[in-house]
């Protein structure tokens, strides 16, 4: 799936949109046992209510691609006939009416996710008559396909703070507290929405932490080895430029790579590009040639990467921190504005190694401002 497409579904979790005509679960105490059953008509509901219950299934397919939301790829043995892709389909094709396919299905998360607490599965069906896009991109009121997908997110309930509240029947104020459902933890899309029509060879996971992408649920529910998390693609991809590079990874080196990086990214925002942007091994090989670093440790940080993460493409966002540019020693932290990294040195001085930035102007100190006359001159 691309942001284009994305984004596209995402418009239809609004009361005036959606087609999501029961909403299905079941709330899930501590001891992993099914406390209740929820199935409730949308329509019967307050708006608000059901305003709710859209807005934490629209919350699992938030996030970037490629980072809270990772791609399953069923094989075609799978699809053809498994266990977990019959289970997805029963519960797609009954329109999740098929009680014992939910109920098996409510099993199998319960049984295998590790997430302490209450929590509330949530089930939602939706059919999309996808419309047409005409020559100039616009979409047409016609359709000619329509789209069938679930939808379903893990919430954990938390226990509220206790308030004072006002009880109109007794025209008096007590203390109460309550649970509430806190947005979704996990949750997944199916079948994945691929060139606007449905492919049954993909699923969209969506994970809240990048890091922690619950692989035991993936195991339960699609049975499929995900790709690498956000936090391992960074971690192997570090440990590939310091052990390839050796020597040759230095401050200027890692100085180019993040500006490269950031520069990429930045014209693929502006050049409106649904598809995720990827770079791979050969892209960031070339960086380092431009540096000046010799073939020999290119060709050592190539093999890493090979070793580390495959022959597969790389998404920028999981390498690199567009926000900032941080140097971190034992004794302290400099952190500076990406597009300023170049302002960051690393010198010898008189047989020590110092981190040097310029303070020309504009120093503080725990948001006390210096005067330029409290800078001493070089050589004082």
């Amino acid at each position: 799936m691309n942001q284009k497409e994305l984004s596209e579904l995402k418009r239809r979790f609004r009361p005036d949109k959606s087609a999501i005509h029961r909403i299905y679960g079941c709330f899930v105490n501590g001891n992993q046992e099914i406390v209740s059953y929820l199935d409730e008509s949308m329509g019967r509901m307050p708006e608000e209510e059901s305003a709710q219950y859209l807005g934490f299934l629209k919350k699992a397919l938030s996030g970037t691609l490629g980072k809270q939301l990772i791609d399953i790829v069923f094989s075609t043995q799978q699809v053809a006939d498994s266990q977990e892709h019959k289970l997805l389909s029963a519960l797609r094709d009954s329109q999740l009416k098929d009680a014992q396919a939910r109920e098996t299905f409510y099993r199998k998360i319960i049984d295998a996710l590790e997430l302490d607490g209450n929590y509330l599965i949530l089930l939602a069906h939706d059919a999309y008559d996808v419309p047409r896009r005409g020559k100039d991109d616009r979409l047409q009121e016609d359709s000619d396909t329509v789209f069938s997908y679930l939808v379903c997110c893990v919430c954990p309930v938390k226990d509220s703070k206790v308030e004072l509240g006002y009880f109109p029947g007794e025209n008096e104020f007590h203390s109460r507290a309550g649970q509430v459902v806190a947005p979704p933890e996990l949750g997944f899309l199916f079948p994945a929405f691929d060139g606007r029509a449905a492919n049954l060879y993909n699923a969209l996971f969506y994970s809240k932490k990048a890091d922690q992408i619950h692989q035991e649920f993936i195991d339960a529910v699609f049975h499929t080895e995900p790709p690498m998390s956000a936090a391992e693609q960074k971690e192997a991809f570090q440990s590939a430029l310091r052990e390839g590079l050796g020597d040759a990874c230095t401050v200027e080196v890692v100085q180019a790579i993040h500006e490269r990086l950031l520069d990429r990214m930045a014209q693929h925002k502006e050049s409106k590009d649904p598809e995720p942007l990827e770079v791979t091994a050969q892209d960031v090989a070339a960086i380092l040639r431009d540096c000046g670093v010799g073939e020999e440790p290119i060709a050592a940080f190539q093999e890493e990467c090979r070793e580390l993460l495959g022959e597969g493409v790389l998404n920028p966002a999981n390498l690199i921190d567009p926000r900032r540019f941080e140097i971190k020693t034992e004794a302290a932290a400099v952190t500076v504005d990406p597009e300023r990294s170049y302002l960051v040195e690393l010198r010898e001085i008189d047989g020590r190694k110092y981190l040097l930035v310029p303070a020309d102007a504009g120093v503080e100190i725990n948001g006390f401002a210096l005067s330029s006359a409290n800078a001493e001159p070089a050589g004082a």
